[in-house]
């Protein structure tokens, strides 16, 4: 049996005239995040941490941000290829643990929607994934509410 970890992370600027999804949701907010696909950084990291660990290279290997194909895409729909991937790599999700950087919105009323629309797309049990929001304390470019960045950590086990 092999065990593998790995590490994503994504970041985005805050941009008028756009909806704010974030952990496969729509958040009410009056911005939302500049981004060739929808932008939701969580799912960004997630996917790159699971590329990562499969030794799969980047998100942006995958989905291009200067490909027609995935502007504005739902970013549900690349998570769900992602997981394919692994699944025909023989690869599973052990868990993963995911942490926001924002100062606003707060994500404490969402983090519930995002475990079980995450988790039903990853296949794994809601107590097997972690989503924990964190503000920089006014620092920074998410401290100065310029933006959001995400990190996930997973584990895979392949056998």
């Amino acid at each position: 049996m092999q065990f593998r970890v790995g590490l994503g992370y994504d970041s985005h600027r805050f941009a008028l005239d756009r909806p704010l999804v974030i952990g496969g949701i729509r958040i009410p907010f009056e911005k939302g995040l500049e981004a060739h696909s929808d932008g939701d950084v969580l799912i960004h990291a997630i996917c790159d941490a699971l590329l990562g660990a499969a030794a799969l290279k980047d998100i942006g290997t995958h989905f291009p941000d200067n490909s027609q194909q995935y502007k504005n895409i739902d970013s549900k729909i690349l998570l769900k290829q992602v997981v394919e991937l692994l699944v025909e790599k023989g690869w599973t999700i052990n868990n993963l643990d995911c942490t926001l950087i924002l100062e606003e919105p707060k994500m404490k009323p969402y983090i519930d929607e995002m475990v079980a629309t995450l988790s039903t797309i990853l296949h794994i049990e809601a107590d097997r994934l972690s989503i924990k929001a964190k503000t920089n304390e006014k620092m920074g470019y998410t401290g100065q509410k310029e933006g959001v960045a995400a990190m996930a950590i997973v584990s895979l086990i392949q056998s």
